[in-house]
């Protein structure tokens, strides 16, 4: 099984749209059962709330759904339980190695790295752009499934 947490700032815009996106792209090609897939945050601002209401906006144009997701933050004790932790940007990565206490077995990558690209994936929140994002997103995921798919 292949375990994946994707990271962002507050896990209510772009970590759970990153979530349910990868969700459905492994659901639709029939291999659901061999991933795990989940989202989080590095910050405790959100923690316990609804995933934001563009995002849940933007995948509802997709039937995609994210009922039953609220904000949860990474703890150090997700290392061992997860092999990937996607994060949307760069600060994000940082926070991450400083949660996680470092990064041993490379676990830990920009999602944006899995499109051969090296920015970051615009924050909604801030940018009120959740098309942006998504397409962002959808990028990063199918790059990321390929990446998969040559590792075997």
């Amino acid at each position: 099984m292949i375990k994946v947490m994707f990271v962002c700032h507050g896990n209510i815009c772009r970590s759970p749209m990153a979530e349910f996106v990868l969700k459905d792209m492994v659901k639709k090609r029939g291999t659901a059962d061999k991933f795990l897939i989940a989202s989080s945050a590095t910050s405790t601002e959100e923690t316990g709330n609804p995933v934001h209401r563009g995002t849940v906006k933007k995948l509802a144009e997709f039937n995609i759904s994210t009922a039953g997701k609220y904000a949860v933050q990474l703890k150090k004790s997700d290392y061992d339980k997860y092999d990937y932790f996607l994060g949307m940007d760069s600060r994000n990565v940082a926070n991450m190695n400083y949660i996680l206490g470092a990064d041993p077995d490379n676990k830990i990558h920009k999602l944006l790295t899995f499109a051969n690209r090296s920015d970051d994936i615009a924050d909604p929140w801030y940018t009120g752009n959740f098309d942006e994002t998504y397409e962002d997103v959808v990028e990063g995921c199918e790059g990321f499934l390929k990446f998969l798919e040559n590792q075997r």
